[in-house]
């Protein structure tokens, strides 16, 4: 993907954040450019993050997309671009946020 396609992508998902969950343009700009790079780390390697759940409780979560020992989710193809799905290394199945939900991402 270009640079220029990867921008792009980043500033669509701002403005979701701004026009459907009320976020400043600053606030949607950081939580966006967080999620594309978690999104680029879980390709690569495990990554811990942490994330806001719908019950407004946080979760700190240490997972990835690269893992051998599991299948593809089937609702993987279904995914929108609000959720992000992720490989939980810890409770060894698939898991989903929302993604105006993420918190931080640690290397």
């Amino acid at each position: 993907m270009t640079t220029k396609a990867q921008l792009s992508k980043i500033m669509i998902l701002a403005w979701q954040f701004i026009k459907n969950n009320g976020y400043t343009k600053a606030e949607a700009l950081k939580t966006a450019w967080l999620n594309f790079r978690l999104k680029e780390a879980l390709k690569v390697t495990a990554v811990v993050f942490t994330y806001r759940k719908k019950d407004g409780t946080t979760r700190k979560a240490f997972g990835t997309l690269l893992y051998p020992h599991s299948e593809k989710p089937q609702s993987e193809s279904k995914a929108s671009d609000k959720v992000q799905i992720y490989f939980d290394i810890e409770k060894q199945a698939w898991r989903s946020f929302n993604k105006w939900n993420l918190i931080s991402l640690e290397y």
